[in-house]
């Protein structure tokens, strides 16, 4: 009997390793229809999710306190699992190149623990060639067996878009890869089993990671074009937006807008790529050029509050600013590599103060990657300026009537660096009005 079919018996159990973002939601669905063990070198993690806790807020603590998923950090519990999916980040280091340490990490876990007729499938986003020139030799040397024969590896690039409710996992077409026809089909079911859209089969597991790794750098490239209009408009005294939405009035205008590219998808995977390129001997031209402007726009929206706040006759120094959001984007607790963090560096080396309001953020991680404490809403008061900067649902609701509250005087600095509010009705009330 195939694996896919010991599986869909209950058989045979899945192992997520890593429960993030991209983890927790597919364990939480294989769940569904198979034995799953859900496996994370965070303790502390694994017993929120045992408490019904999602610190993700992708699937929800009522779901989670009803999966069967076995949540546990301890590793012994993957040796009773023959389907293995590796879920862990691959974030950059600081100067900008791969950092595969993760990845690395979970290989060395999942091969001490790996058993005859297994199949590993990694998800997690990296350069072309890394599964099979990286992960294989490290699962090989600490399982003591030899891939193809006592065990198969394949690569199914994420493309889970925290905080969306629309494109979830079981919506989203998922591409999968094996590293021979036997492990493909094997592969191709076991994620049948819970992906309504179907699965595409990419013909090589470098195709997959290549295929994974272009989708964000295009984007990366498309927001960046929008942020260097956003830079000439700017100049010019012409609203983008406004530019924005007359362009998209033709149907093959692309739906970009200009903002903060932060994250770690978006803002990281552009460099797996050129990372790659480099090593053979090729320097990327545009990706590059993309990834310079959208790393600068933080530093760019700091400027603009500050030639605003001497528009409006502030002393730069002691100056006080809340920003409204701090996660990397809308409607989702993440933080990691968030550029707003580069909005409130910036400012803090003019001496400005700065007030950081964020329900939806994930406390602890702002405050152990940043040192960031936010405030509640009903803190914001006296201000010389606000930034919204990441435009959560929460915020949409709040009036430029409420706001005017927040300020110290009558010459309101608004910064809404994604066009939350109404431009004409801002400059009506007095408020000094910027946006990207």
């Amino acid at each position: 009997m195939s694996l896919y079919e010991e599986i869909k018996n209950r058989n045979e159990k899945i192992a997520i390793i890593g429960l993030g973002y991209v983890g927790l939601p597919l364990a939480v669905s294989f769940a569904k229809v198979a034995n799953v063990v859900g496996f994370d070198i965070s303790k502390d993690k694994v017993q929120q999710y045992i408490n019904g806790i999602d610190v993700t807020k992708e699937v929800g603590n009522e779901v989670l306190r009803e999966t069967t998923v076995e949540f546990t950090s301890e590793e012994m519990f993957l040796r009773d699992c023959k389907f293995h999916v590796v879920s862990v980040p691959t974030p950059i280091n600081h100067d900008k190149t791969p950092n595969l340490g993760p990845v690395k990490g979970a290989s060395m876990t999942v091969g001490r623990n790996l058993t005859k007729g297994s199949i590993v499938v990694f998800e997690s986003t990296v350069f072309p060639g890394v599964t099979e020139d990286v992960c294989i030799p490290i699962l090989e040397e600490e399982s003591g067996l030899k891939c193809g024969i006592d065990f198969k590896v394949g690569y199914s690039p994420e493309r889970i878009n925290p905080g969306d409710k629309i494109h979830r996992l079981e919506t989203i077409v998922k591409v999968v890869s094996g590293m021979d026809q036997d492990s493909l089909d094997e592969i191709a079911k076991v994620y049948e089993l819970v992906i309504e859209a179907g699965v595409h089969r990419a013909e090589s597991i470098k195709v997959a990671e290549a295929a994974k790794v272009i989708e964000n750098s295009q984007r990366d490239i498309n927001i960046a074009f929008m942020n260097e209009l956003s830079i000439i408009f700017n100049r010019m005294g012409i609203d983008t937006k406004a530019v924005l939405e007359a362009a998209r009035t033709k149907w093959n205008f692309l739906n970009f807008s200009p903002g903060l590219v932060g994250g770690h998808c978006i803002g990281v995977d552009p460099y797996y790529l050129t990372y790659k390129a480099e090593e053979i001997g090729y320097h990327s031209q545009i990706i590059l050029s993309g990834r310079k402007i959208n790393d600068d726009m933080g530093k760019y929206v700091a400027e603009n509050t500050v030639k605003n706040l001497i528009k409006a006759d502030k002393q730069i120094k002691g100056a006080k600013v809340a920003i409204f959001g701090v996660t990397f984007k809308e409607n989702c607790p993440d933080v990691r590599n968030t550029k707003v963090v580069d909005i409130i560096n910036e400012l803090e080396e003019y001496g400005i103060d700065i007030k950081v309001v964020d329900p939806l953020a994930d406390k602890e991680d702002l405050w152990r990657e940043y040192r960031i404490n936010p405030y509640n809403i009903e803190e914001v008061t006296e201000m010389d300026a606000l930034i919204f900067a990441v435009p959560h649902e929460e915020f949409k609701s709040i009036s430029l009537d409420e706001i005017k509250n927040m300020y110290l005087n009558n010459k309101p600095v608004l910064i809404d660096v994604k066009g939350m509010f109404n431009r004409e009705k801002a400059e009506e009330m007095n408020y000094l009005y910027w946006r990207l």
